[in-house]
């Protein structure tokens, strides 16, 4: 008795083993052959493409392949290497470089040469995959027709396969950059990772600084609803016409505002902190309880402003930067101006009842007019400032550094 490996033509998974006896004729072999491969025999070949017509001509653990009556197909060669069709099913890296391959990328078939997916980046997976190197061979799964199972996109692997032919990235105007960028990443391949990622930053929109008008703002105010709070942190409002908006309790955290013109509007409970306001207009703007902390405000008009709110929450401009700024006849009963710098600033006629200027830089300023009573300023700096016709003396007590 002779034991006989079988496969599908064309296969080299799936085989199975039938015993040939000296009593079997090829009618039996076939027939047996059929019943365990489940499908109609009619040609036994070897492994080299020969027609066996004969059972004499059957060796034992010989290796042969069944067809329906086609021709012969050749097994891919990394599981039955025609040289000896007793051996194992071979690596892949025993086939030679110049073998043609196919893949199988997510259902996608590919054809190519070894030397295509090995040369161009020698460390990369598809390298190791099929490279002649016995360290880095691998076994790879395939499917019934024998090419390579690659569980990755096909759409992506396209132009990465394309760009191991010639060396050139070329994608079609509807694949994805970041696609492919993540497959590169996938099989490791260097450049083209570098290539993808140069591609992608160059085709990101430049970085736009067009300021905001006063018809795109008061839109996004109609589709806000007032209980919910606008946050405009960080955006670019310079020279934009704002006046005489209500605009309570919005977040300009960061903003830029210069030159804008808020006149007239009302910016209670807005929160101005570290925002560019310089130059910017505000004259008669309701500024009640508003935070101004560390905001830039030099040169800034501020005439004639309330910063003073009847339910006892003050106005802070802590640190805030308002060199030369005019709050000329504004009601600033208890602000917190601590450590501001109002350098040559006018504050003409200003209320500033209880209002904390500890610390503050009022080198060359205008307090003409103005009423400090009960004012803080321990540690101000008053060089060269006006207090000419103010409406309460000024106790040197409040002035102790």
């Amino acid at each position: 008795m002779k034991r006989v490996v079988i496969f599908k033509n064309g296969r080299f998974v799936d085989g199975k083993v039938i015993s040939v006896t000296h009593s079997s004729s090829m009618e039996d072999v076939l027939s047996d052959a059929s019943k365990k491969l489940g499908f109609v025999g009619k040609k036994i070949y070897t492994p080299q493409g020969g027609l066996i017509d004969e059972v004499s001509l059957l060796r034992d653990d010989d290796v042969v392949y069944v067809s329906g009556g086609e021709a012969f197909k050749a097994p891919p060669c990394n599981h039955s290497c025609p040289a000896d069709p007793h051996s194992a099913p071979c690596k892949v890296s025993q086939c030679s470089s110049g073998e043609w391959v196919t893949l199988n990328v997510g259902g996608t078939l590919f054809s190519t040469t070894r030397s295509t997916l090995t040369q161009q980046h020698p460390d990369s997976m598809l390298s190791a995959m099929f490279s002649n190197s016995p360290e880095e061979s691998w076994c790879s799964s395939v499917d019934e027709t024998g090419a390579y199972l690659i569980d990755r996109s096909a759409r992506y692997f396209e132009p990465i396969l394309n760009y191991l032919r010639h060396g050139q990235l070329i994608l079609d105007k509807h694949i994805s950059a970041e696609g492919v960028l993540e497959e590169a990443k996938f099989f490791g391949l260097t450049s083209l990772i570098e290539t993808l990622e140069a591609t992608i930053e160059s085709e990101l929109p430049a970085e736009d600084h067009t300021p905001i008008n006063r018809r795109e703002f008061v839109m996004k105010l109609l589709v806000t609803s007032t209980d919910k709070e606008l946050r405009c942190q960080g955006m670019n409002f310079a020279g934009a016409n704002l006046s005489k908006l209500d605009l309570r309790g919005i977040n300009f955290k960061y903003a830029i505002l210069k030159n804008a013109n808020l006149s007239g509007a009302n910016l209670s409970y807005c929160n101005f902190e570290r925002s560019d306001l310089s130059r910017a207009v505000l004259d008669s703007a309701n500024l009640l309880g508003v935070k101004m902390l560390c905001a830039n405000m030099e040169g800034t008009s501020l005439k004639g402003c309330n910063f003073e709110d009847p339910a006892g929450t003050r106005a802070n401009m802590e640190g805030a930067l308002m060199k030369s700024v005019n709050l000329e006849g504004s009601h600033m009963a208890g602000v917190n101006l601590r450590v501001a710098n109002l350098k040559n600033a006018n504050l003409q006629n200003c209320d500033l009842r209880g209002a904390v200027l500890a610390g503050a830089d009022l080198e060359n300023c205008d307090l003409s007019g103005c009423d400090l009573q009960e004012a803080n300023l321990r540690g101000a700096n008053l060089k060269d400032a006006a207090f000419e016709l103010m409406l309460n003396p000024l106790h040197m007590a409040q002035a102790v550094r």
